[in-house]
């Protein structure tokens, strides 16, 4: 059962257990879509989403005054299944797909709600969704798996890899690849809108002219910039674009066949329509501005990704053995690399960590104005929990930031009693 963890208030930016980022729901806007110069990819309420550190642990005794919801979550319903606890906690009307896994054991797949109104398109195991800041971790593991293949080292200067494209500038030829990859590069969080169409020559002008916020390796400031400097580097030192890196490399050897920008030809109905807190329908991610590769530079390598939830299944079991990476490239994605400033977690390669009695536990998440989602894993008991929704707040109805501990404990806690 999972020790229940003192989480923020929602909307307690912008300090809150998560890394630095703009508060939630709120980023400006242009062109009619929403302009997220900080964390598309990074939810707004630190707040719910710092539960799904919990899975693992051992359920601790309520302390003074603490929500009663959060310390019987896991020992509510004892013998309840997934599906049952899932019907039972989610509200009516957002659209979604859950996954959970324990080793390499699928436990539950199934959806929720609608992947398109309109078309009365139901959600399922086979809709595909914008993974959104999850996206990050599959960009560190094309770099570890380019440092196993001999091409680069996360130690090397990022001067190394893109003085081809445009001369490093003093102040930045510190920074390393290593740097890009715990978010200590000192680079600013973004440089514009997700869709504006900025292209890779463009994005590495304004990166390498732009001010830091800190001396390479000094601090903390989660970046999307850095990984999408990241994917330009993955380019250079590959001889690939990014994504057929990926898909050459880590997709294709995992089994994920519906992963990624434009390679994966899949129907367009199959793709979930995602919908702001008023209802109203933004469209499918490729509806907005993407260049015919994918989407522009702003977002490419940080975010993005189009993904199933039995493809997400396929990446848990790959990081389980060696098929993919070699192990002491996958304990460098799970290291601990660098502290979050004001909580207990650590920054791996792309995903968030942290150490607790029972085990180290690993997780990343995603959101935007209309979507949010999350991939937890256990590295104790390889318990895995996805979960994702199209439609994640309704204003007056829901918010599913608000459900995630709720969500994310249940669900694992329910897989760890079925298997025994």
């Amino acid at each position: 059962m999972s020790t229940p963890l003192p989480i923020d208030r929602p909307h307690a930016c912008p300090h809150h257990r998560f890394p630095t980022r703009t508060c939630p729901r709120h980023h400006p806007h242009r062109n009619g879509h929403p302009r997220r110069t900080g964390h598309r990819r990074r939810t707004p309420a630190a707040a719910a989403l710092a539960a799904l550190l919990l899975l693992g642990g051992c359920a601790a005794a309520p302390r003074a005054g603490e929500s009663a919801a959060r310390t019987t979550a896991a020992g509510a319903r004892a013998g309840e299944s997934v599906a049952d606890f899932l019907r039972r906690t989610l509200p009516a009307g957002p659209g979604g797909t859950v996954v959970a896994a324990r080793g390499d054991r699928l436990a539950y797949c199934g959806g929720f709600g609608a992947a398109d109104r309109a078309a009365g398109t139901p959600a399922s195991c086979r809709t595909v969704y914008d993974v959104m800041s999850m996206t990050k971790q599959f960009t560190a593991a094309a770099i570890v798996k380019l440092e196993a293949m001999g091409r680069l080292r996360v130690t090397d200067p990022v001067s190394r890899h893109l003085d081809r494209l445009r001369p490093v500038p003093g102040d930045k030829r510190g920074i390393t690849v290593e740097h890009l990859l715990t978010h200590t590069s000192g680079l600013v969080e973004g440089l514009g809108d997700d869709y504006e169409p900025l292209s890779r020559e463009e994005l590495v002008r304004r990166a390498l002219a732009s001010e830091l916020r800190s001396a390479p390796g000094e601090e903390f400031h989660y970046s999307n910039t850095g990984y999408s400097l990241l994917a330009v580097i993955v380019e250079e030192a590959s001889g690939e674009t990014y994504e057929w890196f990926l898909n050459r490399h880590l997709f294709a050897p995992a089994g994920m066949e519906h992963t990624g920008y434009v390679l994966p030809r899949r129907p367009r109905h199959l793709v979930a329509v995602e919908y702001d807190s008023a209802g109203r329908s933004k469209g499918r991610p490729f509806d907005h501005p993407w260049a015919a590769d994918g989407p522009y530079w702003n977002l490419r390598g940080n975010g993005g990704m189009l993904s199933t939830a039995p493809d997400m299944l396929r990446w848990h079991r790959a990081l389980l053995g060696d098929d993919v990476l070699p192990a002491r490239a996958r304990e460098k994605l799970f290291a601990p690399h660098v502290r979050q400033p004001g909580s207990k977690d650590a920054y791996g390669y792309g995903w968030s960590v942290r150490d607790t009695p029972d085990g180290r536990l690993a997780w990343h998440d995603g959101g935007n104005d209309w979507s949010l989602g999350l991939v937890s894993r256990s590295l104790r008991d390889d318990v895995l929990v996805f979960w994702i929704s199209n439609h994640a707040y309704r204003d007056g109805a829901w918010n599913l930031e608000e459900q995630a501990e709720e969500l994310t404990l249940g669900i694992a806690d329910r897989v760890r009693a079925e298997g025994g």
